[in-house]
């Protein structure tokens, strides 16, 4: 399964699941990342982190690994 963190560049995918072990998983589903929703990357930094995603309307930025745990299709 895809991470969010390995998208390209205008890439829109699914969520599928959040990793609930990790440590910002809540705060990432409250701020729109739940499962079933569509994203698309729109940035990313010169040394990729942090990553701006499209979601729900808005640009979010958060950091690669906080990334790592949104599972995609």
């Amino acid at each position: 399964m895809k991470k969010a963190s390995e998208l390209k560049y205008g890439e829109k995918v699914k969520i599928s699941e959040i990793d609930f072990s990790h440590p910002s998983s809540q705060r990432i589903i409250e701020i729109g990342f739940t499962p079933g929703q569509e994203i698309e990357l729109i940035n990313r930094s010169l040394f990729n982190d942090p990553l701006a995603f499209s979601v729900r309307g808005s640009l979010i930025a958060m950091r690669k690994d906080e990334a790592d745990c949104i599972k995609v299709t």
